[in-house]
């Protein structure tokens, strides 16, 4: 009964704060991630964070 009551509450109307972001978003690059299985979203944030690592630490040893 209290899930009745909760569920009265619920809005399905369009935030405007979300609608707003939602023009700045590039919703591709979401769908193209979304195709993706989620072992292979790991592997391919596993990649990004090794070149990351990689670019800090060319970056600091040439200083």
């Amino acid at each position: 009964m209290a899930e009745a009551m909760e569920l009265q509450w619920v809005s399905l109307e369009p935030s405007p704060v979300i609608e707003a972001y939602k023009k700045d978003v590039d919703r591709t690059l979401i769908r193209e991630n979304l195709k993706l299985t989620p072992d292979e979203r790991i592997k391919k944030m596993i990649s990004v964070l090794r070149f990351v690592e990689e670019v800090r630490r060319t970056s600091t040893s040439g200083k």
